[in-house]
């Protein structure tokens, strides 16, 4: 089939999410001006520089108040957050914070996690959780918004000043990624589960 992503596709879901996969979960740890800390997941997400190690998320819509979303403004103002890497251990709590709660009800007691202090920034990580970036707020780019309604399309970018791993997942001075038994995110409501993993060198030119 092919369809123009403007018109119609006659499908009873919209297939695009389930072209780009997998993509990494963006488990993102904030605190509001007040000092709740919100944790929310966010599925268009990935690492977008080295030098130094940047990374983004995307966030579309706002509040049905009108307002930005908790974590999107907890970090335009506060300058901080973490990035928690969802497990397989952790899919269930990781789900339940994708849920709408109100701005004012911390995500990590709703959930049943821990917390664990950061290193140098003010923002709580999910201790259970083999991985955590510690990031600084860099900018915010707009995107396209949708051609009917206001929402809003955001690509958040930070740099990440700390990183915390697991000594467990760690073989040969290598994150082992079966070790973090990491999830990622597929389209639908479905989820995939690193379980299989293969290396290949990247070749010298010409190739042979």
């Amino acid at each position: 089939m092919f369809y123009h992503t403007d018109e119609p596709h006659g499908l009873p879901y919209n297939p695009f999410n389930a072209l780009v996969i997998p993509r990494p979960i963006g488990w993102i740890s904030s605190l509001d001006s007040d000092g709740t800390a919100n944790l929310a997941p966010y599925s268009f997400f990935n690492g977008v520089a080295y030098d130094p190690p940047q990374v983004m998320f995307a966030a579309s819509g706002y509040h049905q108040n009108g307002e930005l979303k908790d974590t999107v403004r907890n970090i335009q103002q506060t300058g901080e957050f973490v990035v928690n890497l969802a497990t397989y251990d952790l899919r269930h709590a990781m789900n339940l914070t994708s849920a709408a709660a109100p701005s004012d009800m911390d995500e990590f007691d709703i959930a049943g996690l821990e917390k664990e202090p950061a290193e140098l920034v003010n923002v709580p990580r999910v201790k259970a959780s083999p991985v955590h970036l510690e990031c600084t707020y860099s900018q915010t780019v707009e995107l396209l918004k949708p051609p009917q309604g206001d929402a809003s399309n955001l690509v958040i970018i930070g740099q990440v000043i700390g990183i915390h791993i697991n000594d467990d997942v760690l073989v040969d001075g290598r994150v082992d990624m079966k070790k973090t038994d990491l999830i990622g995110r597929l389209g639908y409501m479905d989820y995939v589960r690193i379980s299989d993993v293969f290396t290949m060198e990247r070749p010298d030119w010409p190739t042979t």
